[in-house]
């Protein structure tokens, strides 16, 4: 089955047209995209290793994220994702989006969740084989993973959007 996304225009206002992964999306239409973090009262964030079979990025470090689904808001779409791929419930955890941009060259809409959770993560209770390993890691380790190599380098805002909030 396709997955399919709403197409939204660029001040974020449905269009009424659906997009389907893997066809070209038309100039002038965006889908919506979320990416989670999750950080614990330690100042920690729970990182994910995204599995060797992924087709972009296999076995990079990153947060959780994907595609909202057509007819799902953006914070329906971080929860979703993030039950998929870390195993972690949010669904009665108060979220922010604390970020958003449209990435002209993805076609998407990118919305930036933060969640506070001092749980465990499962990869036994993910949904999806999408990650192979997550662990907590602070500021300075995801700086270390990001300037090796070895963090999505798609990821590069975490460090703007963080280093004041953290005191760094």
């Amino acid at each position: 089955m396709k997955e399919l996304w709403d197409a939204y225009d660029e001040k974020r206002n449905i269009t009424g047209k659906v997009l389907v992964r893997g066809e070209e999306i038309p100039n002038g239409l965006y889908h919506l995209v979320v990416h989670i973090w999750i950080k614990n009262n330690d100042n920690l964030f729970l990182i994910s290793r995204r599995s060797k079979d992924r087709e972009s990025y296999p076995l990079k470090l990153e947060c959780a994220g994907g595609s909202v689904l057509k007819g799902e808001t953006s914070l329906e779409g971080a929860i979703r994702e993030t039950k998929e791929e870390v195993g972690v419930d949010l669904t009665n955890i108060e979220g922010k989006c604390i970020f958003s941009k449209i990435r002209h060259h993805f076609h998407d809409i990118m919305d930036v969740w933060l969640f506070e959770y001092n749980g465990e993560s499962s990869l036994s209770k993910a949904t999806t084989k999408e990650v192979c390993e997550v662990k907590w890691m602070n500021y300075d380790e995801i700086k270390e993973c990001f300037n090796s190599g070895e963090l999505v380098p798609t990821l590069d805002y975490f460090f703007d959007i963080f280093k004041n909030t953290l005191g760094e």
